[in-house]
C-alpha cells in the first residue's frame, strides 16, 4: 500500500493539497494512507523548505505548491519512482517543464539542491 504524506503546519494550501489527493485516490479507488505531516520539525527532515509537500512512499514528489487531481492520479498510478522514464509518455517529472508554477520538484527553477531524483 501507498502512503501519501502532505507536509504543511495547515495553512489553506496545504489544506487544497489534502482535499486534492483525497480525490484523486476516489477517483482510482486505490488503498493509499495518507497522513498529514503538521510538526515543523517533522516537515524539516524531508528537506523541505516550502509547503505544501506530498511525500509518495518517503519521497518527496511535490514541494512549494498545490498538486493538480490529474497530477496526483499520475502518481499513484506509476508504480516506479517520478524520474523513471515511462514507456507510456516521453515525460515524466524531471524534464524541463515550460510553465514553472505548475511545475515539479524538479521543475529548472528548483535551485535548493534537492530534489526527488
Amino acid at each position: 500500500m501507498k502512503t501519501i504524506k502532505i507536509l504543511g503546519t495547515g495553512c489553506p494550501n496545504c489544506k487544497t493539497t489534502e482535499k486534492v489527493i483525497r480525490e484523486a485516490v476516489e477517483a482510482l479507488g486505490v488503498s493509499v494512507a495518507i497522513e498529514k505531516v503538521e510538526d515543523i520539525m517533522d516537515i524539516m527532515k524531508y528537506d523541505v523548505m516550502s509547503t505544501p509537500a506530498v511525500v509518495v512512499d518517503e519521497k518527496v514528489m511535490i514541494k512549494g505548491r498545490v498538486p493538480s487531481v490529474d497530477e496526483i492520479k499520475a502518481l499513484l498510478e506509476d508504480n516506479t519512482s517520478c524520474c523513471a522514464p515511462s514507456t507510456e509518455t516521453s515525460s515524466s517529472c524531471c524534464e524541463p517543464n515550460e510553465d514553472t508554477d505548475s511545475g515539479s520538484c524538479c521543475a529548472p527553477d528548483d535551485t535548493s539542491g534537492s530534489s526527488c531524483c
